[in-house]
């Protein structure tokens, strides 16, 4: 799969959260794109990572 233009090994299959996880996101303070869609902050749980996506994730940064 990739993410953010790079490929990574994904392994076994695992949820959008379990993954962002795992890559050292916080699920609450980013936004995800999966395959050219938006994906739901209340799907992370449910939408199953595959070999072939491709996910862009956005995180947001406070400041000002």
């Amino acid at each position: 799969m990739r993410l953010n233009g790079e490929e990574r090994a994904l392994g076994a299959p695992q949820d959008i959260l379990a993954f962002l996880a795992a890559q050292g996101y916080d699920p609450q303070r980013v936004a995800v794109e999966r395959n050219g869609e938006i994906v739901p902050r209340a799907a992370f749980g449910d939408v199953l990572l595959a070999e072939g996506d491709r996910l862009e994730v956005v995180a947001f940064v406070g400041g000002g």
